[in-house]
Formats: C-alpha cells, sequence, structure tokens
C-alpha cells in the first residue's frame, strides 16, 4: 500500500476543501494509476475473441492505414 501523507486545506468552517501531497506522493500515485490502466487494457484485451497479431504485422497494418489517409 501507498503511503500518502495530505495536508489538509480547510474552508473558514474547518471543512477540508483540498488535500496537498509532496511531489514524491504526487509521482508514486501517477505511476500506481499508470499500471493499473495498463492493467485495466490487458484484461480487456483477453476478453476480445480477435486472434492476436505479431507486432510486425501490426505495424505492416498501421503502415498501410497510414497510405489510405
Amino acid at each position: 500500500m501507498i503511503a500518502i501523507h495530505p495536508n489538509f486545506i480547510t474552508d473558514e468552517k474547518g471543512k477540508k476543501i483540498s488535500a496537498v501531497i509532496t511531489m514524491k506522493e504526487f509521482k508514486t500515485l501517477i505511476s500506481e494509476l499508470e499500471e493499473l490502466e495498463d492493467i485495466k487494457l490487458y484484461d480487456e484485451s483477453k476478453k476480445d475473441k480477435e486472434p492476436a497479431v505479431s507486432r510486425s504485422k501490426a505495424m505492416a497494418m498501421i503502415e498501410a492505414e497510414k497510405q489510405i489517409l
């Protein structure tokens, strides 16, 4: 688990309205979110029934598509 130690900004009534974290914590959170997004995309791709294609074939398909545009 990521250790986050926010400092809170409150309004005049003491209600928390914002949180401030260190850059190190922020970068860690962003890195973790990107990894989770990759995992989610991987999981979604595994649900797809389309057969996998090799990297070289995928690149050829992309290049062919560029020629059309």
